[in-house]
């Protein structure tokens, strides 16, 4: 076969792969399907295929009945992807070439494995540190991935980006705190809730409303809140074309955090959500802000998330 051929039978391959990506979006994953035209053309393929892979993978533990075996297999994927041999599959294949293009670390994604694998060994998180710690898995790992493929990756940019991500996290902690209670998880460190008079084994077991409950999910949305403020210097000086996307999300996820707090810090009788206007009202205003301010830039990356940072 010609060379130029065989250019054209990888490209076709390529492009067929990346729909395959898509399509699993669009069926699971609505949401990304709807954000992702708030990111820059350039970018939509490698983030269609990033959240392809973490679509999979979350569905491979999910559905199985043996979550850490499913966990380890997973682990055998990657390290093919990485290998730039990947098993016969459309998204380990486009993510094998994301990974080859932008030169991707391999420390993030096997972060993300992790997250997996405490979530199958039903791990309990005491202190907010702990919390952070399983935040950095599942959540700043995803913040330096999309970074790198943004096209930054100074290691300040990407400490701030794994800021956004742990304030996203415990905002999504506190949505869900009943819905995953009634899963058998709590994610809300476990000492707070000691600490203001909740049994949290009896409480798993029936998980209702009460002070305590609504106390500790004030004070995690008040670290949520302060990540929030940490990580605005670093949308600041994203690519230009990035920033009006990530202001959005940010934004957005952070509105949920408002709502929990009008329904009197109670994520466990409901889920909070943000009505459609106000989730307009607030794209526009995302889009329509300026630069931002870099102050604070620099500002010491959280301890939990080191080993994500070059």
């Amino acid at each position: 076969m010609p060379p130029e051929s065989a250019a054209l039978v990888v490209s076709d391959r390529a492009r067929s792969d990346i729909a395959v990506c898509k399509a699993l979006l669009a069926h699971g994953s609505k949401s990304f399907s709807a954000a992702s035209w708030l990111l820059p053309r350039r970018i939509r393929d490698d983030a269609a295929v990033f959240y392809a892979f973490c679509r999979v993978a979350d569905d491979a533990v999910d559905d199985s009945a043996d979550p850490a075996r499913a966990v380890a297999r997973l682990y055998v994927r990657l390290e093919r992807v990485f290998a730039d041999q990947p098993e016969d599959d459309a998204v380990d294949r486009a993510l094998a070439r994301l990974v080859s293009r932008h030169a991707m670390p391999k420390a993030p994604l096997l972060a993300l494995l992790e997250g997996f694998e405490w979530d199958a060994q039903a791990r309990r998180y005491r202190t907010l540190s702990d919390v952070l710690a399983y935040s950095a898995r599942v959540a700043s790992a995803v913040g330096v991935v999309m970074t790198y493929l943004m096209g930054a990756r100074d290691r300040d940019t990407l400490a701030r980006a794994c800021d956004l991500g742990a304030a996203m996290q415990l905002t999504n902690i506190c949505r869900d705190v009943g819905e995953d209670a009634r899963r058998g998880r709590v994610y809300v460190p476990e000492s707070w809730l000691d600490a203001a008079g909740v049994d949290v084994r009896t409480w798993r077991a029936d998980p209702v409303f009460e002070p305590g409950v609504g106390l500790a999910v004030q004070r995690l949305l008040a670290e949520a809140s302060r990540l929030y403020a940490r990580a605005q210097p670093g949308i600041a000086v994203l690519p230009s074309d990035c920033r009006p996307a990530i202001r959005a999300a940010s934004t957005l996820y952070a509105d949920i955090g408002r709502v929990v707090a009008t329904r009197g810090f109670d994520s466990v009788s409901g889920r909070a959500s943000t009505g459609l206007l106000r989730k307009l009202w607030l794209l526009g205003g995302a889009w329509l802000s300026g630069v931002g301010d870099t102050d604070g830039l620099d500002a010491p990356a959280l301890p939990e998330v080191e080993f994500l940072l070059p």
